[in-house]
């Protein structure tokens, strides 16, 4: 069991085998982008991320597709020039090799799946 100190003294476990509310194993830090690798296999990553509001991913590109999931707040993503805003409960898929960015239009938690061929 994994365990992450919250702001309060409020531990939340990781726990693999059992079920999760997502968002409260990241939390937000004033000023910064929080993330956390659920699972790191060679097939892929899955990873939570909190957000403060107006921080970011700077354009880049990966070499595999990623599905980016909304888990609370808004995200502005930004893939090949195309802006989208991305809300709670919703996910857009990155492509592999194509430039994409993340911002926090306000504090948003998402979680990234990248499935590695």
């Amino acid at each position: 069991m994994r365990k992450e100190e919250k702001p309060g003294g409020k531990e939340v476990a990781w726990a693999p085998g059992r079920k999760q509310e997502l968002a409260a194993l990241v939390s937000y830090q004033r000023g910064s982008v929080v993330s956390r690798a659920i699972i790191n296999r060679k097939s892929g990553t899955v990873t939570l991320f909190a957000f403060d509001e107006g921080e970011s991913l700077s354009e880049h590109t990966a070499p595999y597709d990623a599905l980016l999931h909304v888990l609370a707040g808004q995200a502005r993503v930004m893939v090949e020039g195309k802006e989208c805003v991305v809300n709670a409960s919703e996910a857009i898929v990155l492509p592999a090799g194509k430039p994409h960015s993340v911002k926090a239009t306000i504090r948003f938690k998402m979680l990234l799946t990248m499935i590695r061929e």
